[in-house]
């Protein structure tokens, strides 16, 4: 924690696990494919990275990449990925369960949040928020199915363009469930983004491009190291 604002590092593998236990971070959204947006981790990445940092650990529960109405055979998946992650050390979930008009579908998100709960652990919903057509609506929902928290950009192309949303957010549910800013955080707007919109937490992921016969993303020490430079100066 740093200034008493929380950090959240979305990581893409064991590597950028490691790479967090350097810096203040406070959590981890462990992920795959970067590339792709993330999508859900392996079991073995989470068992690894519970051993090797100390930090809380949100698995990402995504099967496949595009959006976020998904087949009862993808729904199965995904529920049993969960499990298998809360009883294996996961300190929450982060998902997203939408109906095909892009409000949230309140009968999944209510079972995902109920199992997440059962086992006394953080019921996260992504993104998927962002493509909801009325936020305030979707943020009433979330509440009334449990969710613990959102990860959103506020409606907006990055967290710093949708600090008005988020304020808003923050103004009228932020005692019901936490709002996170995340999408385009930099070395050169996360102080901004905090002061804007009123959150006490912020997600990055700071990553860069790789090479292996191929470009993979992954968080980069430089870019973190900015963004954390950033929060020190200016808050």
């Amino acid at each position: 924690m740093m200034h008493g604002i929380t950090l959240e590092l979305c990581a893409g593998s064991l590597r950028d696990c490691e790479l967090a236990e350097r810096f203040p971070i406070d959590r981890i959204e462990l992920n795959s494919a970067l590339e792709l947006d993330g999508l859900t981790p392996s079991l073995s990445a989470l068992r690894l990275a519970g051993k090797r940092t100390g930090k809380k650990i949100i698995c990402m529960v995504r099967p496949r990449p595009a959006g976020f109405v998904y087949y009862p055979e993808e729904q199965k998946t995904m529920f049993a990925d969960a499990e298998l992650f809360l009883q294996n050390g996961a300190d929450g979930i982060a998902f997203g369960f939408l109906n095909p008009d892009h409000t949230v579908d309140k009968t999944l998100t209510s079972d995902m949040c109920r199992l997440i709960l059962q086992y006394d652990r953080q019921a996260v919903f992504h993104m998927a928020f962002d493509l909801t057509p009325d936020p305030f609506a979707a943020c009433e929902t979330l509440i009334a199915c449990g969710a613990t928290r959102v990860l959103t950009r506020g409606h907006a192309a990055n967290a710093l363009e949708g600090t008005p949303l988020l304020a808003q957010l923050n103004a009228l549910y932020g005692d019901d469930i936490e709002i996170l800013p995340g999408g385009g955080v930099s070395g050169d707007n996360a102080s901004e983004i905090i002061k804007q919109s009123g959150s006490k937490q912020i997600h990055f992921a700071a990553k860069s491009l790789k090479q292996d016969s191929g470009g993979y993303l992954a968080c980069d020490e430089r870019k973190i190291n900015a963004i954390l430079d950033n929060l020190r100066k200016n808050i």
